[in-house]
């Protein structure tokens, strides 16, 4: 689904009509957010740079290794990281599926593993590879931001066995086991085919020698059939890098059911919240459709492009009249309280998915620097500083140990 550029439809975050001491209140508690933002490490499961920058053209590789500093488009940039106190991003080394009909997943993998390298090697004093949370905290010290590699996809596995061992030696520290369609690993929330019912044979081995080598296993994207098969054979903890809670978007299955998020707090495992719209509010999609229709079919009448300042207007003017379709940070936290009241505070975490669900962020979370917004609002519910911590990289630091001392036989 193509998306209307996210210009046509800026939003009003909080409007002015609360008295001045409900004003004060928010700003006090925005200070004391922004503060434990650039306290805490805050880690992310699911950020889709590469990607990004592989299918924009080499000028925005280029603009990316000569000024990270600030960039003019998508949701990540050095500047924009450090306002809102991001440290380790989880780079998703993201392969579309595509490449399981076309061959080649595993050389675009490795090139876009190359591309993560780059960006560090050409900005020194601002990032670094993390292979261990022991690292990503000696980078956060040195005041650099991290850079983990998540791999979003099973297929450049192939059909060997030994890329298991490839990948995490090039810095992989998570595979999603498929994406949009059933791979050689197991079956897609997204097909409806069920090649395998779950987790084919060669799936099965994956996971293994994921646990045996040190990676942690993604059940993101993955069919309720999978998830229940991992269970069964998966000896450490999982994640899922980038869902959100079933609860909220009934019949949506890649997102994660009560009993699904139940399972996993019993594994050990960790949700991270992916912050697109459609993963949070299942009236979402059906508002923003009637909302680009209507703005599109007006532009097209009047023969102007979408840049056009009188569209931006017209895209405003229809918010102002109808309402914004998008999903709120409050809806985000709504997702948080669900998780901890199923499994508990210590198997929640955050999995934006920012660079890779278009315009769909959420009024407060449209950018890596908005982080602070979602914080408040957790303080705003009454989480402590010691749970906020758990949820900005605790829970998930622990899988990553996990998993790690599991491969070392520790």
């Amino acid at each position: 689904m193509k998306f209307l550029p996210l210009f046509l439809f800026p939003i009003l975050l909080w409007t002015a009509c609360a008295s001045q001491a409900t004003i004060s209140e928010e700003d006090k508690r925005l200070a004391v957010a922004d503060s434990l933002a650039k306290a805490y490490i805050i880690t992310d499961g699911h950020v889709d740079l590469p990607y990004r920058m592989a299918v924009k053209n080499f000028q925005l590789v280029r603009q990316y290794l000569d000024n990270i500093e600030s960039t003019e488009d998508g949701d990540f940039d050095f500047r924009r990281a450090k306002a809102g106190g991001l440290d380790v991003p989880f780079m998703s080394i993201y392969i579309p599926a595509s490449y399981q009909q076309t061959g080649g997943a595993k050389v675009f993998a490795d090139s876009l593993i190359d591309m993560v390298n780059s960006l560090v090697a050409a900005n020194p004093d601002k990032f670094g590879i993390a292979g261990t949370p022991a690292e990503a905290e000696a980078l956060f010290e040195a005041g650099k931001i991290a850079l983990p590699m998540g791999m979003e996809n099973g297929a450049p596995m192939m059909d060997d066995i030994a890329n298991v061992q490839h990948f995490y030696d090039r810095g992989v520290r998570y595979v999603t086991l498929t994406h949009s369609k059933d791979n050689q690993i197991c079956d897609s929330s997204y097909d409806t085919t069920r090649t395998w019912n779950g987790l084919s044979p060669f799936g099965e081995r994956i996971v293994l020698e994921m646990n045996r080598v040190g990676i942690m296993v993604d059940i993101s994207h993955v069919s309720d059939s999978t998830f229940y098969d991992v269970m069964e054979i998966v000896k450490t903890p999982v994640i899922a890098s980038h869902s959100s809670c079933r609860k909220f978007t009934p019949g949506f299955e890649r997102n994660m059911s009560d009993e699904m998020i139940k399972k996993l707090g019993e594994n050990g495992g960790v949700i991270q919240i992916n912050f697109g719209s459609s993963f949070l509010d299942s009236a979402f999609q059906t508002k923003y459709n009637t909302m680009r229709d209507s703005v599109g079919k007006w532009a097209k009448a009047n023969n102007l492009a979408y840049t056009d300042t009188a569209v931006i207007a017209m895209a405003e003017a229809y918010m102002e009249e109808v309402g914004n379709p998008y999903a709120t940070v409050q809806i985000v936290a709504d997702h948080i309280d669900n998780v901890v009241e199923i499994a508990g505070i210590d198997h929640v975490a955050l999995g934006s998915d920012f660079d890779g669900v278009g315009d769909t962020l959420p009024i407060g979370l449209k950018d890596v620097s908005d982080y602070p917004n979602l914080i408040a609002e957790l303080l705003k519910r009454g989480y402590s500083h010691e749970e906020i911590e758990k949820i900005c990289y605790k829970n998930v630091w622990r899988v990553w140990n996990e998993v790690e001392a599991f491969a070392k036989g520790v």
